[in-house]
């Protein structure tokens, strides 16, 4: 199949699938003429990319991941710990999200939203 349709069946964009080419993700069929030719394994691999992608693994996760898969003699350990090692990262980044939030909502309260010109936001912004 032709890129269009590995991509709709993948649920990837093209230009993400050439990428994922470029940087040795993935490894289509290429014809005489040039033009990539997918099968059902890489289509596969496509998807699991991009369910991968979106649980936020990055893209060197991700290689080590779909290395695991291919290896029926990986240890399922070594996947847990890499989806464990993710998951503390996503927590790290939930906190530092929580404590923005926790002091953009300070500031908000402390400005009074008027028609005076000072403002503690620009303020604290500015390191003041």
């Amino acid at each position: 199949m032709n890129i269009g349709e590995a991509a709709r069946r993948a649920g990837l964009p093209a230009k993400t699938i050439r990428y994922y080419e470029d940087i040795g993700l993935v490894a289509p069929h290429r014809d005489a003429n040039g033009y990539r030719r997918f099968g059902e394994r890489e289509v596969h691999k496509l998807a699991f990319l991009a369910r991968a992608r979106s649980l936020g693994f990055s893209i060197d996760d991700c290689r080590m991941l779909l290395s695991l898969y291919e290896d029926r003699g990986r240890a399922s350990a070594e996947v847990r710990g890499l989806a464990q090692r993710h998951a503390m990262e996503i927590d790290a980044r939930i906190a530092r999200l929580k404590e923005m939030r926790a002091t953009l909502g300070e500031l908000i309260e402390a400005c009074a939203g008027d028609e005076r010109p000072d403002c503690p936001i620009l303020k604290d912004l500015a390191g003041g």
